[in-house]
């Protein structure tokens, strides 16, 4: 823990590998905090995050989350958004500029847009995914079950949520591996700490990706399907008299399909097994009545580790929060990792408690008008990943000395980079039917 606020850095190396006495510091000390090195006002508490996030006439969504939008994020003269500005030039040079997601905008149009995505996210349409996102789980593990080993991240983690998004959108299983490596780099940018070649590297990637997709959704224009993709290049927004256009369908084929819909889930799936490994105490829990347990597991590794750390809105009119002034257009840092440790609310918020009442009461997934629409499928995805684990491994354990636990830079996600496990397969499979909970959202 630092020794002032002042000290805080979430851009160095260790205190992004573990933020979380940063974070109770923020809570205790400075729970609306003006980060000196962007400008941002991070808050930290849970209540207030909430709060913020159920108001969406004095906080804007517009300042956006994603790769393409992080300039305002600082000063107009600052060279983060000269390079901001730099980076825009090529997507108008050599291939579409992406459109505000659907993450990035304000009612009415946010969810005039959103109910585009409502038709593949509706209840009938998770439960007619979900056989395969069960076959997928146990068929993935067991690929490498007999070698009492793996790299969890890239061998299952990665895998299980991507197939699933690819299958939904329509991408060719062969293609997948390609667009991870372009999600990758997306989200490289996103994270705030790259240097100007890395940065361009990451722009010309998503270029890439736009054209690879473009013909995609130029041949869905002539030969719609049932694809989620096809919707999406099809259906007309109502309100605005027309399907979406180039600009956003890119935008939203990299900021809320492959980003959201995998990369998150992703770093989910490998932080729970680490917690099972660490914990052990939780394993047998867990295995003792996965009935009663899993859906809870997942959501306190939701709590815990937070995939997403956090995301930004922006002030519309001035604040006055905890006694400190937010001027109208500043942007502000909800830290939902933060929030979802507070001890205001959460009772030993740092432990995984697989008898937590109200476990969905984190902010895993958001709340409000923007909570995310594809958690209904995220928890089924952890919900099949983790019960595979439990049916097919007795024990599990790191490797000895093949792990370093480093993390990912990055300022907005959380996302360890390896993780190599041992483990020793049941004799005979507990495969059973367990039932899962009703996909209803906390209010």
């Amino acid at each position: 823990m630092s020794s002032s606020v002042s000290e805080i850095n979430f851009f160095d190396p260790e205190t992004n590998d573990c933020p979380y006495p940063a974070y109770q510091q923020l809570r205790d000390e400075a729970p609306v905090w003006k980060d000196p090195r962007t400008g941002m006002f991070f808050v930290s508490r849970y209540d207030d995050i909430r709060a913020i996030l159920l108001d969406g006439e004095r906080y804007s969504n517009g300042v956006g989350n994603g790769a393409n939008n992080t300039g305002k994020a600082v000063q107009a003269d600052d060279p983060i958004a000269q390079r901001a500005e730099r980076l825009a030039q090529l997507y108008v040079e050599k291939g579409w500029p992406p459109a505000p997601s659907l993450d990035a905008r304000d009612e009415p149009n946010h969810m005039q847009m959103r109910r585009l995505f409502d038709h593949a996210f509706r209840p009938s349409a998770i439960k007619e995914i979900d056989p395969y996102v069960e076959h997928l789980a146990y068929s993935l593990f067991e690929a490498f079950l007999d070698d009492g080993r793996c790299e969890w991240v890239a061998q299952y983690a990665v895998p299980l949520p991507l197939y699933v998004t690819g299958r939904q959108v329509g991408v060719p299983d062969e293609d997948l591996p390609k667009i991870k490596i372009w999600t990758e780099k997306w989200i490289k940018r996103m994270g705030l700490m790259q240097t100007d070649e890395e940065a361009e590297e990451s722009v010309l990637a998503e270029i890439d990706a736009q054209h690879y997709f473009q013909p995609m959704f130029e041949q869905l224009r002539r030969e719609p399907n049932d694809t989620l993709l096809s919707t999406l290049v099809n259906q007309p927004v109502p309100e605005w008299g027309r399907p979406l256009n180039d600009n956003e369908l890119h935008a939203e084929m990299m900021a809320d399909l492959f980003v959201g819909g995998s990369e998150t889930t992703t770093n989910a799936l490998a932080a729970g097994v680490i917690l099972l490994i660490e914990h052990p105490e939780i394993w047998q829990q867990l295995t003792s009545d996965p009935q009663k347990y899993l859906p809870t597991f997942c959501e306190e590794v939701l709590r815990v580790e937070s995939p997403v750390q956090g995301l930004l809105r922006e002030a519309v009119v001035d604040i006055e929060l905890h006694g400190v002034h937010i001027p109208a257009g500043s942007v502000l840092m909800l830290r939902y990792a933060a929030a979802n440790r507070d001890d205001r609310t959460f009772e030993c918020p740092a432990e995984i408690d697989l008898d937590r009442r109200h476990p969905r009461r984190h902010l895993g997934f958001g709340v409000g008008a923007h909570h995310c629409l594809g958690a209904p499928l995220a928890r089924r995805e952890l919900f099949y990943g983790f019960k595979a684990l439990v049916d097919l491994v007795e024990d599990l354990w790191f490797i000895e000395g093949a792990n370093d636990f480093a993390y990912h830079q990055n300022f907005f996600l959380r996302a360890i980079k390896e993780t190599h496990i041992g483990f020793r397969p049941r004799a005979v499979s507990r495969r059973t039917v367990v039932e899962r909970p009703e996909d209803t959202v906390e209010a």
